[in-house]
């Protein structure tokens, strides 16, 4: 199914609690917010996009938690690509990009990522690091 997201250049940014509740309500509105954006629920690009807001905002929980901090979520709908960002506090903890092996107790969320994506990374902010991942809009 091709999907077109209709607000290209607009954004959807929201800060939530470093907790699970957190990161669960990140996925839920992330999804809802594809949703308004024209990509229907259940479709590939809206369950991709979901898996990889769980990923990255369970590991801005786990891993990038400094009290008394939120995360924060960014989806960017660019030309062809959605481009989904978590941010957290912590920028001397970021994910191992090399080294991921299948059955390690981590990174195992990370592995979900790379295969769903077309690309990830990581980038340092002032205070923290952002992950990010992009998926392809038009293939889904």
């Amino acid at each position: 199914m091709n999907v077109e997201i209709t607000l290209v250049g607009a954004e959807f940014v929201q800060r939530f609690s470093a907790t699970r509740r957190g990161a669960r309500l990140a996925r839920r509105l992330a999804v809802h917010q594809l949703d308004g954006w024209g990509v229907p629920y259940g479709s590939e690009l809206s369950e991709d996009a979901a898996v990889i807001v769980s990923e990255l905002a369970a590991n801005a929980v786990l891993h990038g938690h400094v009290q008394g901090r939120d995360f924060e979520l960014r989806l960017v709908p660019l030309a062809d690509t959605l481009r989904i960002e978590v941010s957290d506090a912590r920028g001397e903890r970021g994910p191992e990009q090399r080294g991921l092996r299948p059955g390690a107790e981590s990174g195992y969320g990370l592995h979900l990522v790379e295969a769903l994506a077309t690309s990830w990374g990581v980038t340092d902010r002032a205070v923290g690091k952002t992950v990010w991942a992009e998926l392809p809009i038009g293939h889904h």
